[in-house]
């Protein structure tokens, strides 16, 4: 009886499923211990005793980071920002790609356009350039500041349009023939065959508007509008004792360094961990077939 597998190829498959269990447990074991971390009382966190379990259980970590209106406020206004930013992040994205996949017979300027994009992502005009520019449109202080900078996300535009050369041309020719405009031809043809595309890209401007902190240290002049991240960079980072009332400094006592900045970096990745499951099988086919073709 011939053997179905070969040891060779038993060999292969075993590493292959060694290997990767390895890496997922690399990647996953940090996070577990952060989160043991977070829950673990100052004490045990103080001498090294935690783990991947807590070590006396309580909830004061997170107590002190979300006891305060500021925590809350911050929240609101990153949740404002993730919705405003990621819906004006796809519109333009798509709105760009679009025009960008054509033939150059179809755009005599494609390619020009498409460099001027490209000369973005290679060359910036730096920091104070940009926030002369937002000061001076008047956007200071207000959600538009951490919105505006970043509406134009160039690697999605490039996996956009990537995508949209790749559908086939026969649909949108008959589409003309039937007596279809652009408009219609990009929302009822290109968006629908795009949504494996369009949710990985989704998923890049949710991760980039979420974790995004230094923009709201730099245009927001007062800690009550800043963004979530910015907001616990201040207040755990940097330990600003001035932003604290006395419930705040009587909590804070309770906890140590290291169990706050655990809590903190598990809140910051709780929203991201629900959302990518929802995403995730579109996340990889998004990726190759929106990647550069020859």
């Amino acid at each position: 009886m011939v053997e179905r597998y070969s040891r060779g190829r038993v060999a292969f498959v075993a590493f292959n499923y060694i290997f990767l269990a390895s890496m997922a447990a690399v990647c996953l074991l940090p996070l577990i211990h952060v989160l043991a971390v977070s829950f673990s009382s100052s004490q045990a966190a103080a001498a090294g005793y935690v783990k991947l379990w807590p070590v006396q259980f309580t909830l004061r970590s997170y107590e002190f980071v979300s006891g305060k209106q500021e925590f809350l406020d911050s929240l609101l206004i990153t949740l404002e920002r993730v919705g405003i930013g990621v819906a004006l992040n796809m519109l333009l994205t798509v709105l760009i790609a679009y025009p960008l996949s054509k033939e150059t017979s179809a755009f005599r300027s494609r390619t020009l356009y498409a460099w001027i994009f490209v000369f973005t992502i290679l060359f910036s005009g730096g920091l104070i350039p940009l926030y002369m520019i937002v000061k001076d449109t008047m956007i200071m202080d207000s959600i538009w500041a951490l919105v505006l900078p970043g509406a134009v996300p160039v690697f999605n535009v490039i996996l956009m349009l990537n995508f949209f050369r790749g559908l086939p041309k026969e649909l949108e020719e008959a589409a003309y023939i039937d007596g279809a405009g652009h408009l219609t031809v990009l929302w009822k043809i290109y968006i629908p065959l795009s949504m494996a595309s369009l949710a990985t890209v989704t998923l890049f401007s949710t991760v980039g508007h979420w974790n995004s902190w230094f923009d709201g240290l730099i245009f927001m002049n007062s800690p009550t509008d800043y963004p979530l991240q910015s907001y616990l960079q201040t207040v755990v980072i940097q330990q600003d004792l001035s932003l604290f009332s006395v419930k705040s400094m009587e909590r804070f006592s309770e906890i140590n360094d290291q169990t706050a900045k655990s809590a903190q970096i598990f809140l910051g990745a709780l929203p991201i961990l629900l959302l990518y499951p929802f995403l995730q099988r579109f996340f990889i086919k998004g990726i190759v077939l929106g990647s550069v073709k020859e």
